[in-house]
C-alpha cells in the first residue's frame, strides 16, 4: 500500500509540473501573440499616416498637426449597414511630451446608425486632439466623440486660411479617407474606448496610465510616433514643477 501510494503521489506531482510548464508556454504565448498585435497596429497606422500626408496639397496642414496635443489614427475601420449601420475599428494614439510623441496606446472605435442604408465599406480616420478638454475625453474608460470635448471636420491644405478659424476651437478636428479620397470629416456618435486587454499585455498598465506617464516608445511600437514627429517634432513644454 505504501508503494502503490508513493507511486500515486509521483504521478501527481508530474501531472502537476506538466500542467504549469503548459501553463507557461501558453502564457509566453499569449505574449506573443499580443506583442504582434501591438507592433502589427502600429504599423497599419503608421503606413495610413503616411500616405496621407504624402499628398502635399491634400494632407492634414502642418501648422495644425504642430499644435495637436495627440494623434489618433484608425486604419480600415469597417461601416456595414443594411437598415441599422454601424462602425468598428482598432487604433493607435500618441501624445505629444516633452521627450517627444509617446508610446502608442491602443483603443477601438465604434459607433452606430439607423436610416436606410446597405452596404460596407473601410475607411481611415485620423483625429487631432488639439486642446485639454480632448485629452481628458483620452483618459475616460469610453469617449464620445462630440460629447463632452467639441469636433468639427478638420482643413485640408499646405495652410490654415482664415476661414477655418472657427474650427481651431474645437477639442478634436477629424479626418476621413475612404476609396483614396481624404477630407475632413464629422463623425459624432462615435465613441473610442480603451482596448486595455491588448495595453496591459503589452505594457502591464491601461491606457490612461501609458499616456499619462509620459512613457517613450519602445522598438517594436514606435512606427506611429516615429511617423507623426516627421511632420511635427514639436515637445511639450514641461509640466511645472510642484
Amino acid at each position: 500500500m505504501r508503494k502503490l501510494f508513493a507511486t500515486a503521489v509521483a504521478a501527481l506531482a508530474l501531472c502537476l509540473c506538466a500542467a504549469d510548464a503548459a501553463s507557461g508556454q501558453g502564457t509566453k504565448g499569449h505574449r506573443a501573440t499580443r506583442t504582434k498585435d501591438a507592433s502589427r497596429h502600429s504599423k497599419a497606422a503608421a503606413d495610413a499616416f503616411n500616405s496621407i500626408m504624402r499628398v502635399r496639397d491634400k494632407a492634414i496642414p502642418k501648422d495644425l498637426l504642430e499644435n495637436a496635443e495627440a494623434v489618433a489614427v484608425f486604419p480600415g475601420v469597417l461601416k456595414a449597414a443594411f437598415i441599422i449601420g454601424g462602425r468598428k475599428g482598432q487604433g493607435v494614439i500618441s501624445r505629444r511630451t516633452p521627450q517627444g510623441w509617446s508610446a502608442p496606446v491602443f483603443y477601438n472605435m465604434s459607433g452606430g446608425s439607423i436610416g436606410f442604408q446597405a452596404g460596407g465599406s473601410k475607411t481611415d480616420y485620423v483625429l487631432l486632439i488639439m486642446n485639454e478638454d480632448g485629452l481628458k475625453g483620452l483618459l475616460e474608460d469610453k469617449f464620445e466623440i462630440g460629447g463632452e470635448a467639441g469636433v468639427a471636420a478638420g482643413p485640408v491644405g499646405r495652410t490654415i486660411s482664415a476661414s477655418t478659424t472657427p474650427t481651431l476651437d474645437a477639442g478634436i478636428l477629424s479626418y476621413s479617407r475612404s476609396k483614396g479620397v481624404f477630407a475632413g470629416a464629422s463623425i459624432k456618435g462615435v465613441a473610442i474606448t480603451p482596448d486595455n486587454d491588448l495595453n496591459r499585455a503589452y505594457y502591464g498598465r491601461t491606457a490612461r496610465e501609458v499616456l499619462t506617464s509620459g512613457q517613450r516608445p519602445p522598438t517594436l511600437v514606435r512606427s506611429l510616433p516615429l511617423a507623426i514627429s516627421r511632420y511635427s517634432n514639436r515637445r511639450a513644454a514641461p509640466a511645472p514643477k510642484k
